[in-house]
Order: C-alpha cells, then structure tokens, then sequence
C-alpha cells in the first residue's frame, strides 16, 4: 500500500444539485459582465456572478465559466477581457447578457480597453485583465486575471445577486 492510497478523499454528496443550487444562491453577490474580443474580432460578453479577488500583488482577479459555454474557446484562448462590475441601475443589461440567443452588443454603450475588450458604460468599476491562467474543475473552468488596469465610479450603487433575485443595496 503505498502513502498515496491513504489520502483522504470527499464523500458522496448527500443533495441533489438543485438543492446545491439554491443553497448557493444564499450567498449575495455582485454581478459582473465580462466581455472581450475574439481573435475574429467579434465582441463577447456574458452575465456572471463568480467574481471574487485573489492577490493585492500582483493584482489578481478569479471568475469561473462553466465548460458548456458557447463563449469558452475565445475566453479561453484571448489575451485580454475585461470585468465590468454592474451598477444598480444596469439590472437589464445583467438580463441581456444572461440570454442565449440576442444581440447582447446592440445599442450598449462601450469604449475599447486593452485588447479591444469592452469597457461598458455605467458600470461601478472595471477590471481590464491579462488572461493569466485557467484551471479546470468540475464543470467549470476558473480564470485568473492579472489586472493591468482597473477604475471605479465613485458613489455608485451595486447591483446584488441573491436567491435568484436582483436587489440594490440598503445600508445598515
């Protein structure tokens, strides 16, 4: 028997993955939309609420997208995107992102960044990353961004996640 044979490892989950699902969407959460260029020059971007930071230095951002995504080849194998934090009043725009089948560009309001991934008008802050590297598990894939430059609109309220709703902010 060999060390590696005595390893623990994790148990069979005792829930179904909708109540996985639904636990999860007890945990608010900013929404973000994160966009970018294909090599084709064709305009990315989708809704996501799996953003979190990872370092102060280097500067290091993480979101995750899951493996059947369309859009995972070009997030994959791009340089460059950007993490547009969404603002309150942009709960439409998370909407429009998070639908298959719909022009999510048309009509919305962008300035390029680096490597050409859109800067969304509006949004509480941006985060222009190098697409650092990528880590498979499950069935998604994390993203680690290395910023390269960020902004924030200051006094801008958030747009929240939080089960299965969207909400604005309400200081205690």
């Amino acid at each position: 028997m060999s060390s590696s044979d005595l390893r623990p490892t994790a148990q069979a989950p005792n829930f179904s993955q909708p109540e996985f699902r639904t636990a999860l969407g007890m945990f608010a959460t900013g929404v973000t939309i994160v966009t970018a260029r294909t090599a084709e020059g064709d305009l990315i971007g989708l809704t996501a609420n799996s953003f979190n930071s990872v370092s102060l230095d280097p500067p290091l951002v993480l979101w995750s997208l899951s493996r059947a995504a369309a859009s995972l080849p070009a997030f994959s194998t791009g340089s460059h995107y950007a993490i547009n934090i969404l603002a309150a009043d942009q709960h439409e725009l998370a909407r429009r992102f998070a639908a298959r089948d719909v022009d999510r560009f048309a009509d919305v309001a962008f300035v390029e960044g680096v490597g050409g991934a859109p800067l969304l008008a509006g949004a509480a802050a941006t985060f222009e990353c190098f697409n650092r590297s990528r880590y498979e598990e499950g069935d998604h894939v994390i993203f680690v961004g290395e910023v390269e430059r960020c902004s924030h609109r200051a006094g801008a309220s958030p747009l929240l996640f939080h089960g299965g709703k969207f909400y604005t902010e309400h200081p205690l």
